[in-house]
């Protein structure tokens, strides 16, 4: 079966009936080898599937939506692409249930950059299909998540998110204000913030990866 995105996959060394599943997302410009070096370092029960974004950018490249600069060199991110690349994580999660024995009640998101800008969008929009997210050094985007997202209910969801303090591509500034946003909501947010730039530092893995194996 063809899926809706492209993707790289490693299968889980202990099987189960049904498996947890990881999905990584990736940031803009990169692709899907990019998050799954954490591959060989988490618990071996899981699926880990790694998508490339629907983008082409060039080579090797792709995005999850296009960010433009206009003459002042302002950035404006294209939401219209965000919601559709939003819908088709959501579809490609529901394509991977029926594909493998994934245990639907166990899907994790891992997100970095503008994967996790979509990360935050799909599991605000959809929670019925994700429970645990790690959201690394991104934000929430309020104009891409669903219009009628405030309906929904968030209990199921559990937010591991992590900031570089001297992030040079998205400030922390903008990371800081997800723990209010989802304590609004009554959502569990684990936020951490390392001395680092627009990355993931071996500590950051480390504290992401401990907190996995609790859940």
């Amino acid at each position: 079966m063809k899926l809706s995105l492209e993707y790289l996959v490693r299968e889980p060394k202990i099987k189960l009936d049904k498996n947890p599943l990881l999905l990584l997302l990736h940031g803009y410009g990169s692709n899907e080898q990019d998050l799954f070096s954490f591959a060989t370092e988490i618990p071996e029960e899981y699926y880990i599937i790694s998508a490339r974004a629907p983008y082409d950018l060039s080579y090797g490249s792709y995005a999850w939506y296009a960010i433009n600069f206009d003459a002042d060199q302002n950035k404006f991110s294209d939401n219209e692409q965000a919601r559709v690349s939003r819908d088709l994580i959501a579809k490609f999660i529901d394509e991977l249930i029926v594909s493998f024995p994934i245990d639907y009640k166990n899907i994790t998101l891992i997100g970095f950059s503008q994967g996790t800008i979509l990360s935050y969008a799909v599991a605000l929009s959809y929670p019925e299909k994700v429970q645990q997210v790690v959201a690394l050094s991104g934000y929430i985007n309020t104009e891409i998540l669903d219009e009628n997202y405030l309906k929904n209910s968030f209990d199921n969801l559990n937010f591991f998110t992590s900031h570089g303090t001297v992030d040079q591509v998205i400030p922390v500034d903008w990371g800081r204000k997800a723990k209010p946003f989802l304590e609004k909501l009554g959502i569990k947010i684990t936020y951490k913030e390392y001395p680092i730039g627009h990355g993931v530092s071996p500590q950051n893995f480390y504290d992401f990866k401990n907190w996995l194996v609790k859940k």
